[in-house]
């Protein structure tokens, strides 16, 4: 196979591969706020239920598709690195104690180049975290995110979890 040929089929995978996820049912928000809906609003959108699908599934590419090279988390939980190495790894960590996760969008709210969203986790702790081993109790907390959306892609997060609630609810903080 020649280099133009390979690069050709490489390039021809790796978009038929970005097509599949885009096509995968999305998670679709309960209600929207936009004082636009034009191209620009829906490229922001369209990286924020990417970054959503990511949670839901726990699948990397979702996250690949969805942010930025220069990724930057604004509210950075202590150990977790920077960039698309900390949503891959929290990810990983929490999906080994809720297999079953998953999110929905509840709201969203878009402005310009920001969106907001209100998510809701669900799942059961039948897995591990840190030294605790899960018996399968539910799992039901609140995130509020903001991103600003590059190019159609999550440039910079801000985060705010319930943490309190899933704290208890995985037995870490007696209620």
């Amino acid at each position: 196979m020649s280099r133009l040929s390979y690069l050709i089929c490489s390039s021809l995978l790796a978009l038929s591969s970005a097509t599949a996820l885009a096509a995968d049912a999305l998670p679709q928000p309960a209600r929207v706020f936009s004082e636009r809906n034009n191209g620009a609003a829906a490229a922001v959108k369209l990286a924020a239920m990417r970054y959503a699908a990511f949670w839901n599934t726990g699948d990397p590419r979702y996250a690949e598709l969805a942010l930025d090279p220069a990724f930057m988390d604004r509210t950075l939980p202590e150990g977790r690195p920077q960039g698309m190495a900390g949503p891959l790894q929290a990810s990983r960590t929490f999906r080994a104690a809720v297999p079953d996760l998953k999110v929905e969008v509840t709201d969203m709210v878009l402005a310009d180049d920001r969106v907001a969203l209100r998510l809701h986790f669900t799942g059961h702790f039948s897995g591990r975290f840190g030294d605790r081993q899960g018996d399968g109790q539910a799992i039901d907390f609140q995130a509020f995110d903001l991103y600003r959306v590059k190019n159609g892609r999550i440039a910079e997060n801000w985060h705010l979890e319930d943490n309190l609630t899933l704290l208890k609810q995985l037995g870490v903080v007696k209620p």
